[in-house]
């Protein structure tokens, strides 16, 4: 049976790989600083040696990080994206030279003119969060070209799920609907409405992780929809579906500033190797909004 080791298996997107995977018959490993089989850092070489030592896996993912461009996390977003990045190639290198990895790249380390991006825009500095996310990429090429190592990557593009915490916007108003459901009266303060951004599944995104990371040519690809929607979009979906009036319970927070206006990816790439989304922007509300009820 073939293995695969997931670094950051607590999150949304090692959540639905390990599905994706044991569904293919694979046998998952799960990796996190704070549950899992095994319990670690991916900043830790030795630690990341040793397993990859032990296993010999046929595939590695590396999804860990801290979801955040916040200058706070930068020593950690080094440690668990740059860092992590290095110390899985060099030991496959050494170890599993075989091994076909997988590395995590994000939207937010393009240039962002309020255009389609895909593979060939042009890498931003924005944050050190985008410059941990370029630093692992340069270092994946660099193994690649030099080591000939199977190092793929795919740069997310928003993605959610009803695993979501509630620091994520799509989350955060999804819990508020239902607490309002629940007879709150308090009001949520939000910033720009008008922001356009996708609205994937987390699922189908790792589903097109799986796609890519079966191709012998094709090694980096942005995965998402292509479809923008303003989060007014989401916000006004999630209330009126319970028959709310959403301006009754939204403030907008005028001092905030956000990142980006537009921020949508050109899929083609990912399309012709024959990746479908199967869940859409309503589908995915509904999804989560479900979820929320349950939990209450």
């Amino acid at each position: 049976m073939k293995k695969a080791l997931i670094f950051g298996s607590s999150g949304q997107d090692g959540y639905y790989l390990d599905l994706l995977l044991k569904s293919k018959k694979i046998s998952t490993i799960n990796i996190s600083r704070s549950r899992g089989e095994f319990i670690g850092s991916v900043g830790d070489f030795k630690f990341v040696s040793d397993l990859v030592k032990k296993h010999l896996p046929d595939y590695i993912f590396h999804f860990a990080a801290d979801s955040t461009t916040r200058h706070g996390a930068t020593l950690d977003n080094n440690c668990s994206i740059s860092t992590g990045a290095i110390n899985i190639l060099e030991s496959v290198t050494l170890h599993s030279p075989f091994t076909k990895i997988f590395i995590s790249g994000s939207a937010l380390q393009f240039k962002n003119i309020k255009l389609p991006i895909d593979e060939n825009t042009s890498f931003d500095f924005s944050s050190s969060y985008a410059i941990s996310r370029n630093y692992s990429v340069q270092m994946a090429r660099y193994y690649r070209q030099k080591f000939n190592i199977n190092v793929y990557i795919g740069y997310f593009f928003n993605h959610d799920s009803p695993l979501r915490s509630e620091n994520h916007i799509n989350q955060k108003i999804v819990a508020h609907v239902v607490k309002v459901l629940n007879g709150s009266k308090e009001k949520l303060l939000i910033g720009n409405l008008e922001v356009q951004k996708e609205f994937n599944f987390a699922g189908d995104i790792v589903e097109a992780v799986w796609i890519l990371l079966n191709q012998d040519e094709i090694f980096e690809v942005v995965l998402g929809n292509g479809k923008p929607y303003m989060i007014k979009d989401w916000v006004n979906y999630c209330f009126s579906k319970y028959s709310l009036k959403w301006e009754n319970y939204i403030i907008k927070d005028e001092s905030y500033k956000s990142e980006y206006e537009v921020l949508v990816s050109n899929p083609i790439t990912i399309k012709k190797l024959g990746w479908t989304p199967k869940i859409n922007f309503i589908e995915l509300a509904d999804l989560m909004l479900e979820a929320e009820l349950k939990k209450h």
